[in-house]
């Protein structure tokens, strides 16, 4: 039997999972994303917000971070999905949005496209994720992707957005010697050959992002070190260096046993940040659009429970 996604076939991740989002929540109809040798599946009306204008949504697709959903990945190879449902709050989309990833690790969403959806809005169309023998492979509608072998030398991957200038989102990952590495996406989930672009990021226990968080437009990096200071390194738009050089954005940070990004949470085209504490609950820093200040005070968006997921994306 053919290895596929299992995703709707209606058509990608972008164009099923999430409407745009505004403060008021109304009903609309959300597919699930599945990503496993199976079937497609659909799931059930889920409440979502309010859609803005078109003129808006152009304006917010245009630049800033991709409005997504969040995935927690269970190490039996089970995939949840929560989709935004305004101001921040997330709401559980019914059935599994994946089955069969046993034996994965670094799960990242990816706009490999950049092709935005009737309404204007930029979404991830799929993920990347790699598995136990170093095969990358990214699930979208159709079979799953095999792009290649050799990346069980790395010890992180992910992709932070447009992080070199071109239109599809692209992956960095570091290997056990800090080195950060940078693959451009070619547009239909494929990637460049490597640019190295740093070293010493082994300095960082959580590397995390998934578009702009400054208000520039360019895709931005968090990285939390080993005495729990978080750092900042702002988008520059070369592909060679993607990064500036970095700022603090604040201590107290290993407070949390997982950092990441899915994107946009909220609407506002800033990517916002996650963190889950120890006792599992899961905490929001949305974007604020300043490098000065990236994220605004925290709120939680979940209470316990969330330490069941080996992985969230």
């Amino acid at each position: 039997m053919a290895n596929t996604s299992g995703l709707n076939r209606m058509g990608a991740l972008s164009r099923v999972t999430v409407a745009a989002i505004t403060a008021a929540l109304v009903a609309a109809t959300t597919a699930a994303v599945a990503a496993e040798p199976g079937q497609a599946f659909s799931a059930p009306t889920a409440p979502q917000s309010d859609r803005v204008s078109a003129a808006a949504a152009s304006s917010t697709a245009a630049s800033g971070a991709a409005l997504n959903n969040l995935y927690g990945w269970h190490t039996n190879g089970d995939i949840i999905g929560y989709t935004p449902v305004g101001g921040g709050a997330i709401q559980r989309i019914a059935g599994k949005q994946g089955w069969g990833w046993v034996g994965y690790k670094n799960f990242t969403q990816a706009d490999t496209d950049a092709r935005p959806d009737a309404d204007g809005w930029y979404h991830a169309d799929g993920w990347y994720a790699v598995n136990r023998t170093g095969r990358l492979h990214y699930a979208s509608d159709g079979p799953v992707r095999d792009l290649g072998g050799g990346w069980n030398i790395y010890n992180r991957v992910v992709s932070a957005g447009n992080t070199g200038g071109g239109a599809p989102d692209d992956v960095l990952a570091r290997d056990s010697a800090g080195v950060l590495w940078h693959y451009l996406g070619n547009g239909n989930a494929s990637l460049t050959q490597r640019y190295r672009v740093g070293s010493g990021w082994n300095a960082y226990t959580q590397i995390a992002g998934k578009g702009d968080v400054t208000g520039d437009g360019r895709a931005d990096l968090v990285a939390r070190d080993r005495s729990g200071v978080l750092w900042l390194y702002k988008g520059t738009g070369n592909y060679r260096a993607p990064f500036s050089t970095r700022t603090r954005v604040g201590s107290g940070w290993n407070m949390y046993n997982h950092i990441f990004s899915p994107g946009d949470l909220t609407g506002d085209r800033r990517a916002d940040l996650v963190a889950r504490d120890s006792a599992g609950a899961l905490w929001l820093y949305k974007g604020a659009g300043s490098s000065s200040r990236p994220y605004t005070t925290r709120m939680k968006i979940g209470t316990s429970g969330w330490n069941g997921f080996g992985a969230m994306f």
